[in-house]
């Protein structure tokens, strides 16, 4: 899949209004970030970009920054090897789950140890919102439960799930990058109860499911929510994440328009996981 990348300049630049130009873009479409000293660098699927949008993409009275962008074609490549040289490191998540690369060598033992090729999909568990995942997965008693990934990315959730003890996971994802990463990465980590799908909430198998994770950007959650209650079992849990703390009450009023019991969520850098129980 060949991707547009944005480089943009903030006037003031600060970590609060890199927040909100991250979040706003991520709200359009842009499905990864990158940051250096001066510019905030955006990822889009090249047949979603559009200048149109981002010329609208803050109200006129916005006025608490400015941004600056030019943009570039980044040509189907080898994601591995950029990963590997610009942005992947090992990473242990709650004192239980280490995350690494195949080309790692020097790294920390820990209980749960997932072996990922992350490419261009989502989901190294450096990001805030994957970590929050994963560490809600951890509190979780899977042993014997049906698991559902959407977003799946890397498969980082699924393969964690899987080790947990989950009788069957399904991963889905709009992505052939993705989903392709998620296959290999399953091959790497010896999952074999992983099914990955190509698609959206459309996609869903006809079947009921212990738990379903979603971390996906705002706008999708909010639109899909009522395909994951459909494939939940009672009492089943919804954990959702990809937006920010300011995005919280939208989520939480449409699960629970939807019928869903708020039980909780964790915060990292305005970054919220929050979950969800199935009456």
């Amino acid at each position: 899949m060949e991707y547009t990348k944005l480089n943009c300049c903030i006037q003031p630049d600060s970590e609060v209004n890199r927040e909100i130009l991250v979040a706003e873009l991520g709200n359009i479409g842009y499905e990864s970030f990158t940051e250096t000293d001066a510019l905030v660098e955006a990822y889009i699927q090249t047949p979603d970009f559009s200048e149109n949008s981002l010329r609208h993409l803050f109200p006129v009275d916005f006025s608490s920054f400015q941004f600056s962008w030019n943009s570039e074609i980044i040509p189907d490549q080898n994601w591995n090897e950029v990963w590997e040289k610009n942005y992947f490191q090992p990473l242990i998540i709650a004192d239980k789950c280490l995350i690494r690369a195949p080309f790692h060598t020097d790294y920390t033992k820990a209980e749960y140890e997932i072996v990922i090729e992350p490419g261009m999909a989502f989901g190294t568990g450096n990001h805030e919102t994957t970590s929050l995942m994963i560490s809600e997965i951890l509190k979780q008693d899977l042993k014997g439960k049906t698991v559902l990934d959407m977003g799946c990315g890397t498969g980082i959730l699924s393969i964690l799930a899987s080790m947990r003890g989950a009788d069957t996971v399904t991963g889905i994802d709009i992505d052939s990058w993705a989903t392709n990463s998620a296959i290999e990465n399953a091959l790497y980590n010896n999952i074999s109860n992983l099914e990955v799908i190509l698609g959206g909430a459309d996609k869903i198998p006809d079947k009921k499911f212990d738990l379903i994770y979603a971390n996906i950007q705002r706008n999708i959650l909010l639109n899909d929510m009522s395909k994951y209650c459909n494939a939940l079992k009672p009492y089943g849990k919804l954990i959702v994440s990809g937006f920010y703390s300011g995005d919280l009450e939208p989520i939480k009023e449409r699960a629970t328009d939807l019928g869903l019991l708020f039980s909780s969520f964790t915060e990292i850098n305005n970054w919220v996981a929050a979950v969800f129980t199935s009456k």
